[in-house]
């Protein structure tokens, strides 16, 4: 009865929308890039204290501009919900009344368009949408609500600076430990859509940058020269064969070469190139070894090409391995299953994998607590069942990280709104 008797809560606890609808609307406007979330994190605790419930303990500030908010509610467990609110250095090209028109300086000193391009808008929306029906249902559960606002989850940084921050210190913001850490994202797949998976759930990613050092000069020249552009050109193509020769065909992994930087004038050779790789894995071993087959490829073409000096490497971001939590996550599939309709445009449990990457597992993993991570789809159903019976679904969905990325905001948000609220009552739920 139990999974029958939440789904009944969240149906007669539902906060009206609407006005949920117009803070979306806000945050879609005024995106923030990744540790420069200010007025995002001014407007959450606000918007928590003033609209939701002053009985929330908001602290604020931690791992920079992170939050956790806190419910106590009796006796029971801890539950974790994540929201991240960060944004992206994206131009939006969407089109919307709500448009972002904003620019900000990035931490390289650069002006860059922003845009909520990955719909941490809509997490921020629905996490305060669930603690409004979680505090009128207050009177059906038991324990302690813990809702977690993480900054610069685009980074991979966001997480970790929140634990490293003494998020879960006694003597610093002393947050209680979560028993299950629940979080969501939404994913460019029809909305009204929502699935769950055990185990793998996303990819580990690693992020560097790699400087070859030549010797520039003028073009017409090039015996006078050590080229670092036909030095990466070399580089890039060796690297190609690590999956390929390198790794199980079982296995599964990604190295990109997402860009090279390398000078701009048609008869000057620059000294340096640079270099911007991408690494996903599913094995921690593979992980390690893909590392160190990179350093081995990029030295040796360096050696061969006779290089004034070693390649320079700087890590630039690193994502853990996020996998569901087994248990955890066969309890929220019953959940789920009897709260949203199971099928084809409702619930799986057999959800995609994500093809980018999360830490948000991190907050449960630092003081080993299980965690679970669900997805939901935010293109309109119109658009998405015209595209499939086009086939055009890879040519024509935006899909996150796009400057066309916008969810359609109902019944996106009613989606994520539920299973927040849901997924929090599986544990929380008075027996």
């Amino acid at each position: 009865m139990a999974p029958k008797a939440i789904s009944q809560l969240v149906e007669e606890h539902r906060p009206d929308l609407a006005a949920y609808q117009e803070l979306y609307k806000h945050f879609h406007a005024n995106p923030e890039l990744s540790n420069q979330e200010r007025e995002t994190a001014a407007t959450i605790a606000k918007y928590l204290n003033d609209k939701v419930s002053t009985e929330f303990d908001i602290r604020t500030n931690i791992g920079g501009t992170g939050i956790a908010a806190l419910l106590f509610n009796g006796s029971g467990p801890t539950i974790l919900l994540r929201a991240d609110f960060d944004a992206l250095p994206v131009e939006e090209r969407t089109g919307l009344p709500y448009a972002s028109k904003k620019r900000m300086i990035d931490a390289d000193g650069i002006e860059k368009p922003v845009m909520h391009a990955c719909g941490h808008d809509m997490h921020i929306t629905a996490l305060l949408a669930a603690a409004e029906l979680l505090v009128s249902a207050k009177d059906s559960w038991s324990g302690t609500l813990l809702l977690a606002f993480q900054p610069a989850e685009e980074r991979g940084t966001g997480a970790q600076a929140m634990v490293d921050d003494g998020m879960y210190d006694p003597k610093r913001h002393a947050v209680p430990i979560p028993d299950v850490c629940l979080g969501g994202h939404v994913m460019p797949m029809r909305a009204g859509v929502v699935g769950s998976r055990r185990g793998l759930m996303a990819s580990s990613a690693d992020s560097m940058r790699i400087t070859l050092h030549g010797r520039g000069g003028h073009a017409s020249m090039p015996s006078r020269l050590v080229d670092p552009i036909v030095m990466a050109a070399s580089t890039v193509m060796k690297l190609q064969t690590i999956v390929s020769r390198e790794v199980d065909p079982w296995d599964t992994a990604v190295v990109t070469v997402a860009s090279i930087q390398a000078g701009d004038a048609e008869n000057v050779v620059v000294d340096d190139a640079r270099m911007a790789l991408d690494i996903r894995t599913i094995d921690p071993k593979t992980r390690e070894k893909i590392k160190r087959s990179i350093k081995r490829i990029v030295d040796a073409e360096s050696l061969a090409s006779n290089a004034v000096k070693e390649p320079t490497y700087l890590t630039t971001r690193t994502f853990p391995i996020t996998m569901n939590d087994e248990e955890v996550t066969a309890k929220l599939e019953e959940t789920f299953r009897a709260h949203f309709k199971e099928g084809e445009h409702g619930y799986t449990s057999e959800a995609q994998k994500l093809g980018g990457s999360e830490d948000f597992s991190i907050l449960g993993t630092a003081v080993d607590r299980p965690c679970s991570f669900f997805t939901y789809g935010g293109t309109d159903p119109e658009l998405w069942d015209k595209c499939e019976a086009e086939g055009t679904l890879n040519e024509k969905i935006p899909i996150n990280h796009s400057g066309l990325f916008a969810p359609v905001i109902m019944p996106t948000l009613q989606v994520a709104v539920d299973a927040y609220a849901a997924g929090a009552l599986t544990w929380l739920l008075k027996k």
